[in-house]
Order: C-alpha cells, then sequence, then structure tokens
C-alpha cells in the first residue's frame, strides 16, 4: 500500500503574495500624504482643500473603479486581473513624479528639464493661482491612475482567498494579506519622509511605485489555481475543497438549477447591501486616518513629516492587533459551535466598540500627542479587524463565481464614503482655521477635527446595525454558479 501523499501548505506562500501585494497598495497611497505639507506646499502653495480635491477625485474614482474591478476580475480571473491591476497602479503611483515637469511645462514652455530645474521655474510663475490649478489637476490625473488600479487589489485578493482557503479560515487568511495594510502603512512613514529628504518628493514616488513591477514577477511564476499547481498536494487541495463538497451534495436536489449571477441581479441580494452598506460606513474612517493623519500632526502639533514618522509607525504598529480579527471568529466557530456569519457578525460587534474611543482623541490630546496617536492606533487595529470579517461574509455568503463582483460593489459602496470624508474635511479644516470656528470647547482647526473624530467614532456600531437588520441570520446564496 503506497503511502498518502503529505499534507503541503502551499496556500500560505499565496497568502503571503496578497499580503505583499496589500503592502505595496497602501505604500503607493501614502506617498502623496506624508509629503505634500513639507515638500510639495512650498512648491505648488496648496491648502487643504486643494489636498482634500486631489484626495476625494482618488476616492470617487476608486469607488467607480471598484464596481467594474471585481466584475473584471471574475471576467478575466484571478492571475490575469491582479497582474492588470498591480501594473496600472504602479504605473499611476510612478507618474506622480513627473507632475512637477508637467507643471513647469504648461506654464513656462519649458518640458526638458530635471526635477530640479522644474521646481525653479516654477518659482519664476507670478501667478500662484496658476501653480494652484495646473498642479492640482495633474496630481489628480496622476492619482486617477492610480485608483482605476488600485481597485483591483482587493476584489482580486479575495477571490484568489477563496480559491485557496475553506470558509471556516478564510477570515484569518483575510486578516492576515489585510495586514498589509497596516506594514504598508507602518513602513511608509519611517521611508518615504527621508527617500524624499534625501532624493526629492519625486524619487519617493518612483521607488515606492517600482515595487509593484517586482511583485508581478513573483505572482506570474508562483500562481496557478490549487487544483492545477503542482505544489499542492491531493491532501491539501481536499483540505480547501472541503466546502465544494458540501455544496455538491447540498446541491444535489434536482429541483434546485444552478444560475450564473448577473451584474444586475447582484444588486437583488440583500446580502449585497448588507456588505456594501457596512463598507460605506466605514471604509471612509480608514481611508481618513490613513490620508490626514500627517496633517493632523503638522496641524495640531506642529510636526514636520521627520518628526512624526515614529508617532505614525506607532500608530500603526498597534493596528498590527488586527490579526485578532480573524482569531476570534474562528474560536467563536470551533469552541462555541457559531455558524462562520454569526460568529464573524458577533466579533464585528466587538470590534465596532473600540471607534469610540476617537470621541476622546481631542479631549486628552492637551496631555500629550501620544494620546490621540494611540487612539487612533487602537481604532485602526478595530477597523482592520472589522474589514478582514466583512470581507469574509462575502464568501460565507456567495459562490467563488462571484466573489470579486459583490467585493468590488461594496469596494465602491467604501470608496464613496471616502470621498465624502476626504472632500468635506479638506473644506471643513480650512473654514475652522480661516473663521476660528468654535465647538465643544475647541477652537480653529482642532474643532474641525473634533468633528469628524466624532463621526469616525460612531460608524462601526451604525453600519453593524444596518447589516444586522439586512441579514440577521446565516443566509447563504444557492441558486447561482
Amino acid at each position: 500500500m503506497s503511502a498518502s501523499p503529505p499534507m503541503t501548505n502551499y496556500r500560505w506562500s499565496i497568502c503571503a503574495l496578497l499580503f505583499f501585494a496589500t503592502t505595496i497598495n497602501y505604500l503607493d497611497r501614502q506617498v502623496l500624504s506624508l509629503t505634500w505639507t513639507d515638500f510639495i506646499v512650498p512648491e505648488f502653495h496648496w491648502r487643504n482643500s486643494d489636498y482634500g480635491n486631489i484626495t476625494a477625485v482618488f476616492s470617487i474614482v476608486y469607488a467607480g473603479s471598484m464596481l467594474f474591478a471585481g466584475r473584471l476580475v471574475d471576467w478575466l480571473d484571478t492571475k490575469r486581473g491582479f497582474l492588470w491591476a498591480i501594473g496600472v497602479w504602479s504605473v499611476g503611483a510612478c507618474i506622480h513624479a513627473y507632475c512637477g515637469i508637467a507643471t513647469a511645462g504648461i506654464l513656462t514652455g519649458n518640458w526638458l528639464v530635471g526635477f530640479g530645474e522644474a521646481k525653479e521655474l516654477i518659482g519664476t510663475v507670478g501667478d500662484i493661482s496658476r501653480v494652484v490649478s495646473v498642479s492640482v489637476t495633474l496630481f489628480i490625473f496622476a492619482r486617477i491612475v492610480l485608483a482605476i488600479g488600485e481597485a483591483g487589489n482587493f476584489p482580486a485578493a479575495i477571490k484568489a482567498t477563496a480559491e485557496y482557503f475553506p470558509k471556516k479560515d478564510r477570515g484569518f487568511a483575510t486578516s492576515i494579506f489585510n495586514a498589509g495594510a497596516t506594514v504598508g502603512a507602518l513602513a511608509a512613514p519611517v521611508t518615504i519622509p527621508f527617500i524624499a529628504a534625501a532624493y526629492g518628493w519625486e524619487a519617493s514616488f518612483i521607488i515606492i511605485g517600482a515595487l509593484g513591477f517586482v511583485w508581478m514577477g513573483f505572482w506570474i511564476f508562483m500562481y496557478k489555481k490549487p487544483h492545477l499547481h503542482s505544489r499542492v498536494s491531493s491532501a491539501e487541495l481536499a483540505y480547501i475543497q472541503q466546502d465544494d463538497v458540501m455544496v455538491k451534495v447540498e446541491q444535489s436536489d434536482p429541483l434546485v438549477t444552478p444560475r450564473k449571477m448577473s451584474f444586475i441581479q447582484a444588486f437583488g441580494y440583500r446580502q449585497t447591501w448588507a456588505f456594501a452598506a457596512g463598507k460605506f460606513m466605514t471604509d471612509g474612517v480608514w481611508w481618513f486616518f490613513l490620508f490626514w493623519t500627517p496633517a493632523y500632526l503638522s496641524s495640531v502639533y506642529n510636526l514636520d513629516s521627520t518628526e512624526s514618522a515614529l508617532y505614525i509607525f506607532v500608530l500603526y504598529a498597534l493596528t498590527l492587533l488586527s490579526i485578532i480579527g480573524g482569531w476570534l471568529p474562528t474560536y467563536f466557530v470551533e469552541k462555541k459551535g457559531m455558524n462562520p456569519y454569526a460568529g464573524r457578525m458577533k466579533a464585528m460587534l466587538i470590534f465596532a466598540f473600540f471607534p469610540l474611543l476617537t470621541l476622546l482623541a481631542q479631549p486628552l490630546g492637551s496631555i500629550s500627542v501620544w494620546v490621540p496617536v494611540i487612539i487612533i492606533g487602537i481604532a485602526g487595529a478595530a477597523h482592520q479587524s472589522w474589514s478582514a470579517n466583512i470581507f469574509s461574509t462575502i464568501g460565507d455568503m456567495f459562490p467563488k463565481s462571484s466573489v470579486a463582483t459583490i467585493t468590488g460593489i461594496g469596494g465602491m459602496a467604501g470608496g464613496v464614503s471616502s470621498f465624502l470624508i476626504n472632500k468635506g474635511s479638506g473644506v471643513l479644516f480650512d473654514y475652522a482655521a480661516d473663521t476660528n470656528m468654535k465647538f465643544m470647547g475647541f477652537e480653529g482647526i482642532e474643532s474641525g477635527y473634533f468633528i469628524i473624530f466624532s463621526i469616525c467614532a460612531v460608524a462601526y456600531l451604525i453600519g453593524w446595525l444596518i447589516m444586522k437588520s439586512l441579514v440577521p441570520t446565516y443566509s447563504p446564496i444557492t441558486d447561482i454558479e
């Protein structure tokens, strides 16, 4: 009798690839937020509202692209879909570096110049409003390219996770690759400002953007469907496909006719709306912290990008606690006997209470800058825990053929909320600073931050209540393939 082939664990190599892709994704997003106040404003004279407009356009384009990126990934399939996504966003990340040269070319007619010469030419332009208008427009174009590509990351990653992990492990696997967002946010403040200081802000966009092209080489050679991969043993394949066996048994009834889900039909399911509502209520919070924390430390505590590096690093180090977010539902399922959806919803309710701490970020911020940093870090960890589980609810409810499409719909909803909070924040902060607005004992721009922090604090509980009301119990979709 021949021995059974050993149990391989190649699925975790795929998870590692998804982790690094997400890390690069968030590094690319962070370059602008970590360079605009110290390096870009002196050159282009932006205000908060200008930066808010750039990030808002990124968010709304990301939202619209997510709607179609998921569908595109389902059509191209995981391997090609991911390659297109990271290729486009890496190009978008790199072309930010050339916005200065393009601004100088448009305003002075001199195009064949280097980065340093472009800055000198821009300095000779007397009309500051034209410098602002042209540079903002060019950065918006670069952000649009970045947003279109980055929209494919999570639909492709969630689809790959659904292909390589059974339902009971998807929350944990998702929390691991989703931690790439935290690692990217961690690496950004200790690399990007120092690259910009040493070599210019343009170099930070090029160096960080090029990482995506390196990742593409690994993906091409390492990714195949598990049933086609020589490094996945039959024992591991059986483990991965355990849910498929159960579904085949459950759908053996001849009266059940499987059908494909169209894009329009996706909106006919309460499960789709529950996922979209949860993303809409909470994604904007994370993106606000991601895009505005460096500006917050600069505006309220007068810290430049290198001085704030340690604080931002610690802030995102705290979000690594989010790995618990993947473990907790597994505990509820295996130790408490809950179904995956019930376990995730219970875990998400627990995580929804932690962002309430952000109500104290401003009131206690006078004690030390570390107080809001730690509070925002805890809220960030809660968000990432929440995010890992809300993504996993898609695999709980929908078949693999529809995972990327539903992920894209939810991502669109999250992008819309990010547009609203980024656009609104920029306008609010400028208004608060210009009018010395007073609110709840705070004055000027600090009053604006207190208002946004308050919105962030309650968003998760509202999101959870909406999701629970739409899908109160485990309700998998079984009438489509």
